[in-house]
This record gives C-alpha cells, sequence and structure tokens, in this order.
C-alpha cells in the first residue's frame, strides 16, 4: 500500500507556518523591547530635566534616596504605559509599534506635568526634596502619584 502523501504536505506546511510564527513573534519582542528601553531612557532624561543637578551623580554618588524614588517610580510608571500599549497593539506590529512610542511619550509627558503641578499647587518641591539626605515624605507621595499615572494612562491606552 503506498502512504498517502496528504499528512506530509500538512505536517511541512504546519512547520513552516510554525517557523514564520516563531520568527515574526522574535522580531516583536525584540521590537518591542528595544523602542521601551527607548522610552526608558527618554523618560530617565525628562526626570533628569525637572530635577535640579545631575540625575545619574545624584542616584550613583550621592545615593539620593529622593532622587532614586522620584526616577524609579517614573520609569516604573513608563513601563506599565509601554507594556499596556504592547497589550492593545492587537498583534499587528507596524501600528502596535507606532502607538507605544506615541503613548509612551505621552506618558512621560503626563508624568512631566504631574510633578510640576504637584510642585505648584500642593506646594512639594521637587527641587528641595533632592537637597535632603534621608527619604522625604513628599518624595513618597510624588513617587506614588507617578505610579498611580502611568497607571491611568496604561488603562486609558487599553
Amino acid at each position: 500500500m503506498i502512504p498517502d502523501p496528504q499528512p506530509l504536505a500538512v505536517a511541512s506546511a504546519e512547520t513552516v507556518s510554525l517557523a514564520e510564527t516563531l520568527g515574526r513573534g522574535a522580531l516583536a519582542i525584540a521590537s518591542y523591547a528595544a523602542l521601551g528601553v527607548i522610552l526608558l531612557i527618554i523618560g530617565f532624561y525628562v526626570i533628569d530635566l525637572a530635577i535640579p543637578g545631575k540625575l545619574s551623580k545624584l542616584i550613583k554618588v550621592d545615593r539620593n534616596p529622593n532622587a532614586t524614588m522620584l526616577t524609579a517610580s517614573g520609569l516604573t510608571a513608563v513601563g506599565l504605559i509601554v507594556a499596556a500599549s504592547i497589550w492593545s497593539s492587537g498583534g499587528a506590529l507596524h501600528e502596535g509599534l507606532l502607538a507605544t512610542l506615541v503613548f509612551g511619550l505621552v506618558g512621560i509627558a503626563v508624568q512631566t506635568v504631574a510633578m510640576v503641578a504637584f510642585d505648584k499647587v500642593v506646594g512639594i518641591s521637587v527641587r528641595e526634596l533632592v537637597t535632603k539626605p534621608d527619604l522625604q515624605p513628599g518624595a513618597r507621595l510624588l513617587a506614588v502619584t507617578h505610579v498611580v499615572i502611568g497607571l491611568i494612562t496604561a488603562v486609558a491606552v487599553i
């Protein structure tokens, strides 16, 4: 009896399809990861502009807990926004990358405005916070505000 060639053709097509799927998935992961890192770097430098002094020096050399907390919370918020943008992209890589870029930049801008607004409205000065050697309550409040704004923006994206 001669084997039916049909099952071989189906198996071969599935293998190619699987390889193509994995290749596209790997490309998407690498693309989103690269964009996420770029947005985190942009977020870091925007926070650096809003905080007096060189942020990397405040964290690395001065070991300033207030600058560290504000930066970490700001970058966490950017990460939430990037993750939500990826989640909502629906598998369309180009559109998803563009949406992630736009929403990430909007999230960074919103955080910056919120930090300035807190400084003006509530009277919590980031400039004063980063001059203090010990962790301040105002830094904790602003850090939570960063994460919450990031979460709100992330949910708005979805």
